[in-house]
């Protein structure tokens, strides 16, 4: 007998609420949000996990797309809920966050490693006891001059930016995509090259 896989789990980092929905830390949301629109639409409905959540088809796969519903630095306790509550291997859990150490709208994937002081994948890493999940950085870039990065990254995104933000949003899900279809490797070589 064949055991159909369980569900990939793609959460998006952000913080919730109004005030921070078109911030340079939430695109995160943005990027799941367009891959709700992919996986057939409906609406995320609030899991007991405390985020919310979409289950859908994307890349031929069952997923669970998710919104945590804390603030980014509490990220790590309704990720590890949605991994326990459906049964999700780490290696199956795909995490899309911002990221300052790379320019704007440059689209890296990688498992595992540091977080790069940012505090959302820090509290995921902890909660999880393990850094080995896939991530998919989306480039904001530095902040200029003197601005601290906490100011910068709650932000909105410049008027230039805005002009490439949702084609580097769309690259984000194509690489989402790759990573449930594809694996790391091979999606790593496609997205790498194509985003600066």
């Amino acid at each position: 007998m064949i055991v159909a896989p369980g569900p990939a789990l793609v959460v998006g980092l952000g913080n919730p609420g109004p005030a921070y929905a078109d911030t340079r830390h939430n695109v995160g949301f943005a990027v799941v949000d367009l891959l709700a629109a992919r996986a057939g639409g409906g609406r995320f409905s609030k899991h007991r996990s405390n985020a919310d959540v979409l289950e859908g088809r994307l890349a031929g796969r069952r997923v669970v797309l998710a919104k945590p519903r804390t603030y980014m630095n509490v990220s790590g306790g309704p990720v590890a809920g949605l991994v326990r509550y459906f049964s999700v291997p780490v290696e199956d859990l795909v995490v899309v966050h911002d990221d300052l150490d790379l320019g704007f709208g440059v689209i890296r994937l990688k498992r595992g490693g540091g977080e790069g002081g940012h505090n959302g994948l820090r509290s995921i890493s902890a909660s999880l006891g393990t850094k080995d999940y896939l991530r998919v950085r989306f480039g904001i870039g530095r902040p200029p001059g003197r601005q601290d990065p906490a100011d910068f990254v709650l932000k909105r995104f410049s008027s230039t930016e805005r002009k490439e933000l949702d084609l580097a949003v769309d690259l984000a899900a194509d690489a989402a995509e790759a990573l449930l279809s594809d694996g790391l490797e091979p999606a790593q070589n496609k997205f790498h090259a194509l985003s600066g």
